[in-house]
C-alpha cells in the first residue's frame, strides 16, 4: 500500500490486489490522542471523503483506527477547552462539512473498529453504511455526560438503526455498550475475533467490489434517501435507482456473464 495523502492525521491507501484497486482503506491516524477528532483531522477526512467522491473507479472504503486501542474517542475536547463561542462556531463548520462528506459517499462505506469508539467515533462509525467490530470494542454517546448532545448525526442516525426508545436509552444515559450488547442492539453489524476488524472489514468491502458499480451505487442512493420517508416516496427513489440501473451496461453485462456462466466484467457505466 502507498499513502496517497500526508501520514498526518488521516492516511488514504489504495491496494491492487483482488480488489484492483476499487477499495480504498481510510485510517485514522493520530493514535497519541486516540483519534480524537480536532479541527484538523476533521478537516483532512472531510477532505479524504470529497475526494474519494469523484473517483468513478471507487467501489467500497473501509475506515479504520492505526491504534488497536481505538477507533475514535469522539471531539478533542482539551483542543475544545477555552474555545471562545466564535471559534466553537467555526469548528463546527469544519466538522459538519466532515460529516456531510461521509454521509455522501457514493459507494458503501465500512467501519472496522476496535478498542473505544466514542462520541463522535461511533458517530463516525454510523455515517457509513456497515458497523464491523471485534470483541474489544466499546461504544457509546457519552456527550450529554459533558453538557453536549451528539452532533454529528447520532440523534438521528442512531434511530434509524436500533429505533428511538433504545438511542434514546443510549442517548440519555451515555452508557458504554461492550461488542456483545452492542451487537445485540443493532448498533454494529458484525463482532469478529480480538484483532479482525479491519481484516473483516476489507473482506465485506471485497465482496462489494466484485458486484456490479452501477448496482451498488444505485442500491446506496435508494436505501439511504428512502431511509423513514413516506413508502410511497420511497418506492419511488426505489423505481428510480431501478430503472438507471435496468438500463446501464452493467445490467447488459451481467444478464450476458449470467448466461455464459462466467465471472461478469463490469463497465461501471450507467
Amino acid at each position: 500500500m502507498e499513502p496517497t495523502t500526508s501520514p498526518a492525521l488521516v492516511r488514504l491507501e489504495r491496494t491492487a490486489g483482488e480488489t484492483g484497486g476499487h477499495v480504498a482503506d481510510v485510517v485514522l491516524d493520530r493514535p497519541e490522542a486516540l483519534n480524537a477528532i480536532s479541527t484538523a483531522l476533521a478537516r483532512a477526512l472531510g477532505d479524504v471523503f470529497t475526494e474519494l467522491a469523484a473517483d468513478d473507479e471507487l467501489r467500497a472504503v473501509v475506515v479504520s483506527s492505526s491504534s488497536p486501542r481505538a477507533f475514535c474517542v469522539g471531539a478533542d475536547l482539551k483542543e475544545r477547552d477555552g474555545y471562545s463561542d466564535e471559534q466553537l462556531r467555526g469548528q463546527r463548520v469544519v466538522y459538519r462539512r466532515m460529516a456531510s462528506a461521509i454521509l455522501a459517499c457514493p459507494v458503501p462505506v465500512v467501519a472496522a473498529v476496535a478498542g473505544y469508539a466514542l462520541g463522535g467515533g461511533l458517530e463516525l462509525a454510523l455515517l457509513g453504511d456497515l458497523v464491523v467490530a471485534d470483541e474489544t470494542a466499546v461504544v457509546g454517546l457519552p456527550e450529554v455526560s459533558v453538557g453536549v448532545i451528539p452532533g454529528l448525526g447520532g440523534t438521528q442516525l442512531l434511530p434509524r438503526r436500533i429505533g428511538a426508545a433504545r438511542a434514546a436509552d443510549l442517548v440519555y444515559t451515555a452508557r458504554r455498550l461492550d461488542a456483545a450488547e452492542a451487537l445485540a442492539l443493532g448498533v454494529v453489524d458484525r463482532v469478529v475475533p480480538a484483532g479482525g476488524a479491519v481484516t473483516a472489514a476489507r473482506e465485506t468491502a471485497g465482496t462489494i467490489a466484485r458486484n456490479s458499480p452501477v448496482a451498488v451505487r444505485n442500491a446506496k442512493r435508494a436505501l439511504r434517501l428512502g431511509a423513514g420517508g413516506d413508502l410511497a416516496a420511497a418506492l419511488d427513489i426505489e423505481d428510480g435507482a431501478w430503472r438507471a440501473t435496468a438500463f446501464s451496461a452493467d445490467r447488459a453485462e451481467g444478464v450476458r456473464a449470467f448466461t455464459e456462466k462466467r465471472a461478469p466484467r463490469w463497465p461501471g457505466r450507467p
